[in-house]
Order: structure tokens, then C-alpha cells, then sequence
């Protein structure tokens, strides 16, 4: 089982699709109602309504509703300003041994820089985002790497 927090068009779960067996199920969570309809098609079209399932609404809210312990592997790429409120229920659902990767984690590089470096406008996303990478990095239950690639992908393992 896996999950996907930030569906968008479908593109990632869709992907995912085509890299787990048949009898995977992927449940994808968004918020805007519009790329929900945009992934409902996309997901049609390839003939995956049975092993996607989307989930709409605040992934914040969302997540609460999934029950403990149940998703093997959990994609993180939702508003990056989120993703330590997401933190306690992805934890939460994803069991042990399961595998949590957060996307574009280092901002073209921002999330280095200084706080007062950053354009003001973006100062909470950097503030919240390395608050996340601070958790994910020093939480005992977590062995995590961050890599450079792209726009920074966090890999981690839940023990």
C-alpha cells in the first residue's frame, strides 16, 4: 500500500502505478478540486480507477482519517509549507520498515540559506521547511539521507 500526499494531476501516482505489482493500491491525498477532476481523468484514461484511489481535501485533515499502521511506502510532495504538519500522521499510517520520501525539500537551495536571505515572502515555507528537515533528520524512529538531486529529495526509513 502507498500512499501519495499532493496528487495534482495524477502524474506521480500514476508513475508509481507502473512500478509495483498489479495488486498495489495507491491512495492519493489533494486539496484543490480541480487537479482532483484533472487526476480522475488521467487515472481513467490509463485504465487505474481500481488501484488509485483520491482522496480530496486538506491532506492536514485528510490524513486523520487513515487508519495506523497501514501504508508501506509514503510520497510526500504537497505545499511544502506543510509538510511538518503533515509529520505526526504520516508517521503515524506508515508502519515500520515502511519507506517515507519528501520531494523538493531544499527549495533551488533556499532552505540553506539564511532566514533573513530569503525573500520575505517565502520566509515561512523556509523556516517550516527546515524545521521538517530538522525533525525528519533527528527523529529516533527515522534514518534519513537528503539528497542534492533535482530540487532535494529527503529519503527516509521508519524503524
Amino acid at each position: 500500500k502507498l500512499l501519495e500526499v499532493g496528487t495534482a494531476v495524477g502524474y506521480s501516482a500514476l508513475y508509481m502505478s507502473t512500478l509495483v505489482s498489479d495488486d498495489a493500491h495507491i491512495t492519493t491525498l489533494e486539496l484543490s478540486e480541480d487537479r482532483v477532476a484533472d487526476a480522475t481523468a488521467n487515472i481513467a484514461s490509463m485504465g487505474k480507477e481500481e488501484q488509485i484511489t483520491i482522496i480530496q481535501g486538506d491532506a492536514a485533515d485528510t490524513l486523520k482519517t487513515l487508519p495506523d499502521d497501514t501504508f508501506d511506502f509514503a510520497f510526500v510532495d504537497a505545499a511544502k509549507g506543510q509538510y511538518i504538519a503533515y509529520y505526526p500522521d504520516v508517521m503515524r499510517v506508515v508502519r515500520s520498515g515502511g519507506l517515507i520520501i519528501s520531494d523538493n525539500v531544499l527549495q533551488d537551495g533556499d532552505v540553506l540559506e539564511s532566514h533573513f536571505l530569503v525573500e520575505k515572502r517565502n520566509r515561512t515555507i523556509h523556516d517550516r521547511m527546515r524545521e521538517y528537515l530538522y525533525t525528519i533528520t533527528h527523529a529516533d524512529r527515522l534514518d534519513t539521507a537528503i539528497l542534492s538531486v533535482g530540487d532535494g529529495v529527503a529519503i527516509s526509513v521508519k524503524r
